[in-house]
């Protein structure tokens, strides 16, 4: 009965509590290529001594996966390509045959992840795109299970931290010394263990996500590419910091802990802390400083909340007696509350760098997903409040007063003594619906929590929505012309134009077609798409598109030797 009085209170924390148990993971926000030289899609008088990539941040160098391609298959690149501040100089052999050249290109963002794409320019005149492939792999792609399993292993690292840094704090801070230690010392020790395994996973992937290869796929120098990175790093510390935890808590599973080592666990924990978001995102981020504190506190704040309460339920709440809980339970509902109160400031600050415009909160997946979790934080907001209302009105402990002969006088003259146990019967069962209604919100949202750490953030531009091909139809005087680009993402791009006669008949001879693409909001100038025509009314191009945004293209086609029409097309691309 005690034990259930105290659960309630506690039990109504735990709904909330889903809202934000998960840190704010680190999307797919990476660096972006903003400009190119040559610019993608031109045609050179003369082939340039290199070519010049320039990012949004700066980038590392994956070895073996950037080259460019020359026209007849052959490698065009020749010695090391560099890095200098946020670009990338890739060398170019002189003397290379005319044609249509491939820029491959693979690196690692300043946030660990990796960045890769393509694009075309071409040099005398245009040529067919030459493969990519035909000497050496520079592979664009990353493999998915590889991917997966870099998530997996994230989440196994929170769910170590919880079941280490939970049991540790309340072990030395609230645990009543005559219970045994035994059973939540071995708990600490297997999320210490399971952080461990996690660190360790972590690193290993490490290595074919950023190489592009298979999961088993993985080289010595790839490896030690990985492990002189911040990345590798900061891994590295983390897992010297799991290390040294494990020596010091056997004093403190033991009941021994001094103040030295309580000291020292503080310590560890906050340098352990600290290596998630130094080898992440926030790093990244345009404020690091506060994307890094925010996010190591939203950490540090996740893991003690659910950390204790994992302890109090499976632990205190079976072993406790009354008098303990009542000297527990009041010093854990202060740390919760301050526990929520720094996880909803930190997710706020995170918020406002990762969506930072209303146009981003409403326009994108992720902005929107964000809404979504704010307004289930309200509904359960509501029913945690509703559910204490009844918790104060009717669980609380009553207040001790000296009984008097007037008081048992009206004791002997209750006519219905039933009545209060039948209400606290009632208000149990709307307690324990409004905790089942805060529990069902919770694994909604846990769902959409887990779609929003492979978002990318808002402010990386990208739109988040599937992209797909683009196609339209625009009509003038002398034809119809229908535009297809797909897959009208950023990268290599094809067209196909089809000419109709005006009136719908039949297909329109076209005698020259010309093509361009510009993009004004990045300071793109029109870049001329080369065009073949395949048929009388069919015409082909390809064209490298090196950033998202809406690109303007414009078609001409002429019919005849008098007469020709231009049209224009907005396109999205993603």
């Amino acid at each position: 009965m005690n034990h259930r009085r105290w659960s309630v209170p506690l039990a109504m924390l735990l709904g909330a509590l889903a809202i934000l148990v998960l840190p704010a993971g680190p999307a797919s926000a990476h660096a972006e290529l903003e400009k190119t030289a040559p610019v993608a899609g031109t045609v050179l008088d003369q082939l340039p001594g290199e070519v010049t990539l320039s990012f949004s941040e700066q980038v590392r160098l994956v070895t073996d996966k950037i080259k460019v391609t020359a026209p007849d298959g052959s490698r065009a690149d020749t010695g090391k390509p560099a890095v200098r501040d946020q670009e990338l100089v890739i060398p170019l052999k002189s003397g290379g045959p005319k044609g249509t050249y491939l820029v491959s290109y693979r690196v690692i963002s300043a946030d660990s992840h990796p960045v890769a794409g393509g694009y075309s320019f071409s040099y005398g005149q245009p040529s067919a795109t030459p493969n990519a492939n035909a000497n050496g792999n520079a592979d664009t792609t990353t493999d998915q299970v590889v991917k997966n399993t870099m998530s997996a292993a994230r989440f196994l690292g929170f769910a170590g931290l919880v079941l280490l840094v939970g049991p540790t704090l309340i072990l030395f801070a609230l645990w009543p010394r005559r219970l045994s230690t035994r059973d939540p010392g071995r708990l600490a020790l297997v999320g210490a263990g399971v952080l461990a395994v996690s660190t360790i996973l972590e690193l290993y992937l490490q290595i074919p996500y950023t190489a592009g290869t298979s999961l088993f796929d993985a080289s010595g120098a790839a490896a030690s590419e990985v492990l002189g990175t911040p990345f590798g790093a900061a891994h590295l510390v983390r897992l010297g910091v799991v290390l040294a935890t494990v020596i010091l808590l056997r004093p403190v599973i033991s009941g021994r802990a001094s103040k030295v080592d309580q000291t020292l666990l503080v310590i560890l924990g906050i340098v352990g802390l600290a290596t998630w978001p130094i080898s992440g995102h926030p790093s990244a981020s345009p404020v690091p400083t506060l994307t890094v504190v925010a996010d190591a506190a939203h950490l540090a704040s996740m893991s003690i909340w659910l950390g204790g309460l994992v302890m109090l339920f499976g632990f205190l709440l079976r072993r406790a007696n009354t008098r303990e809980l009542a000297a527990i339970v009041p010093v854990w509902s202060g740390w919760a509350l301050f526990a929520i109160t720094v996880l909803v400031l930190a997710g706020t600050a995170q918020a406002l760098v990762e969506i930072g415009t209303l146009d981003a909160l409403t326009g994108t997946l992720y902005g929107q997903i964000v809404m979504i979790k704010v307004a289930l934080l309200a509904v359960v907001v509501g029913v945690a409040a509703y559910s204490r209302s009844i918790t104060n009105r009717r669980f609380a402990p009553p207040p001790v007063v000296a009984a008097t002969e007037d008081d048992e006088a009206d004791e002997d003259e209750d006519d219905e003594p039933a009545e209060p146990a039948a209400i606290e019967d009632r208000d149990r069962r709307r307690l324990r619906t409004a905790v089942i209604a805060e529990v069902g919100i919770a694994v909604v949202v846990l769902l959409m929590t887990s779609v929003l750490v492979q978002t990318s953030p808002a402010r990386a531009g990208q739109g988040d929505a599937p992209p797909g091909p683009f196609d339209t139809v625009v009509s003038t005087s002398l034809l119809k012309l229908q535009v297809d680009i797909s897959p009208a993402t950023v990268g290599q791009n094809s067209i196909h134009v089809y000419a109709v006669k005006p009136d719908g008949s039949g297909p329109q001879t076209v005698v020259e077609w010309k093509a361009t693409a510009a993009l004004a909001s990045k300071g793109i100038e029109p870049l001329t798409v080369p065009m073949l025509g395949i048929s009388d009314d069919h015409a082909i191009g390809q064209i490298s598109l090196v950033s998202a945004g809406t690109w303007e293209f414009k078609f001409t086609a002429r019919v005849d030797d008098l007469n020709q029409t231009t049209v224009t097309v907005q396109v999205p691309v993603k």
